[in-house]
């Protein structure tokens, strides 16, 4: 997938230890595609860091050419953001 990376994801990725490589993963395929707020759209993922599950979360504009990361993150809340909804 071609996008843009935000100066405050690219931040939020050295802050919380996430890997280019493993954003890019989810970017092109992520588990999930889920609707967050306004155009914004969540690629998200089960990840396993340092032996501990994670739900890789990775905010996206799809809105505009190329697509813009908007934030990052992981979260051990699988369960709480998981769309089990079909």
């Amino acid at each position: 997938m071609n996008y843009v990376l935000s100066s405050h994801a690219s931040t939020e990725m050295a802050r919380r230890a996430i890997s280019p490589a493993l954003v890019e993963s989810v970017l092109t395929a992520p588990d999930q595609k889920v609707p967050e707020h306004g155009n914004v759209i969540c690629y998200q993922s089960a990840v396993t860091i340092d032996t501990k599950r994670y739900l890789l979360r990775v905010m996206v504009n799809e809105t505009v050419d190329p697509p813009i990361v908007v934030t990052v993150y992981r979260t051990s809340k699988i369960d709480k953001y998981w769309n089990t909804q079909p």
